[in-house]
């Protein structure tokens, strides 16, 4: 069996309720790094996202904003080009352990 393909995929949310801020925030640390207040990065294969947004989705109200973006290689090779040296940690392992 081949392992599944992952990509990275910066995660952006405005929740209008703090409860359901909160369980979203909750929610991601188990997937990923948080970069910024309500910005995630995330290591994810095509199964993990799907199953991530379902659970994001059950969360969330139609007034609440949710953009997930994936990555290119490319795109993350270059961050380091243009953006400060702690924007996105080069040393962090790709992956999680459960």
């Amino acid at each position: 069996m081949m392992a599944e393909l992952h990509h990275w995929y910066m995660i952006a949310y405005d929740i209008r309720s703090p409860k359901r801020w909160r369980k979203v925030y909750k929610l991601l640390q188990g997937y990923g790094t948080r970069l910024q207040y309500s910005i995630f990065r995330c290591w994810l294969s095509p199964r993990e996202r799907e199953k991530l947004r379902w659970q994001l989705e059950s969360i969330l109200e139609p007034e609440d904003d949710l953009l997930l973006v994936r990555l290119s290689r490319q795109c993350v090779r270059n961050l380091p080009q243009y953006n400060r040296p702690d924007a996105w940690s080069t040393d962090e392992l790709p992956y999680r352990l459960l």
